[in-house]
């Protein structure tokens, strides 16, 4: 297997492959649907997804994104125990936007930081919460920048 060059001034390399006729036309098909300027972009696209994808399956890797939870806020207890959790991952969880819906209905977004194992830990407490109608994690291969230092100056 050929391996891009190890360079990082941002050099494009050029690979080639192959494909069923079928596959070549649905790609095209998505190509123009969703309005990519070339197969390449397209399928830098999907790679990039792809990578992201297995780097949280891997669960190791440092990754950044969002808990988006969507809940009857009726439902007793619930705000306060949604509160809690992100207070006891406090490393992990960076800010959160809570915003109320119509009939009894709201919807938070975690933003957070952490291994991704960690992060799906989260995720999963908060789905089997009495109250919650769907909860989804969305990771990026990415971290964010220091936002504090961990210790202040002596």
């Amino acid at each position: 297997m050929r391996h891009a060059s190890d360079e990082s001034d941002g050099s494009v390399s050029r690979v080639s492959i192959s494909m069923e006729r079928d596959l070549l036309v649905e790609l095209d098909l998505m190509v123009e649907a969703c309005g990519f300027e070339s197969r390449s972009q397209a399928l830098c696209d999907m790679i990039r997804r792809h990578l992201v994808e297995h780097k949280r399956q891997l669960g190791k890797e440092i990754m950044a994104g969002t808990i988006t939870v969507f809940y009857d806020r009726s439902s007793r207890g619930l705000q306060k125990r949604l509160s809690d959790l992100q207070y006891h991952y406090l490393t992990e969880v960076i800010s959160s936007l809570h915003v109320n819906l119509e009939e009894h209905r709201a919807m938070e977004v975690i933003l957070v930081q952490g291994p991704a194992w960690k992060l799906q830990v989260i995720a999963d407490e908060i789905v089997i919460q009495k109250g919650v109608i769907a909860c989804r994690l969305q990771l990026i291969a990415s971290i964010l920048p220091p936002l504090h230092p961990l210790r202040p100056p002596a």
